[in-house]
């Protein structure tokens, strides 16, 4: 899966600011930040998470004084690094999630897959295996 992933993942800490989150995923051109504790993956802030938690929730938090801890989702589904493509999209699946952190043995950070990068490379193979077949057919 290491193979798969982005090897530099943005992160943060649980008390970074929701506005600071926001600029980091605006700055990145990306949809989340995992949020980390010594290196090891402790939640994840969605986009997602910042429109429905910080400003949709209503209560009486203002957005502006979130932390990442306010809005994070702490239930992370992770990826080991020697999962296959297939397992990773399974537990996509399974689990609901779009982003798949990567961690190596010891529990550290080491990568992420989104499910848009492994759309992404599986359009690529299936171009180049039209490219294939169009190369072995017979002109019309």
């Amino acid at each position: 899966m290491i193979d798969l992933a982005r090897r530099e993942v943005v992160t943060a800490q649980r008390d970074t600011p929701v506005s600071e989150l926001a600029s980091m995923m605006e700055k990145e051109s990306i949809g989340s930040v995992v949020i980390t504790n010594d290196d090891e993956p402790v939640g994840i802030v969605t986009d997602r998470d910042i429109a429905i938690r910080g400003f949709a929730g209503g209560g009486d938090s203002n957005p502006r004084e979130m932390k990442a801890q306010d809005v994070m989702s702490e239930s992370l589904c992770i990826a080991e690094e020697d999962m296959g493509l297939s397992e990773a999209l399974e537990r996509m699946e399974e689990e609901g999630v779009r982003r798949l952190p990567i961690c190596d043995s010891s529990g550290k950070l080491s990568g992420i897959v989104t499910f848009d990068d492994l759309t992404e490379l599986i359009s690529n193979e299936e171009t180049s295996m039209a490219n294939v077949v169009r190369s072995q057919r017979p002109a019309y």
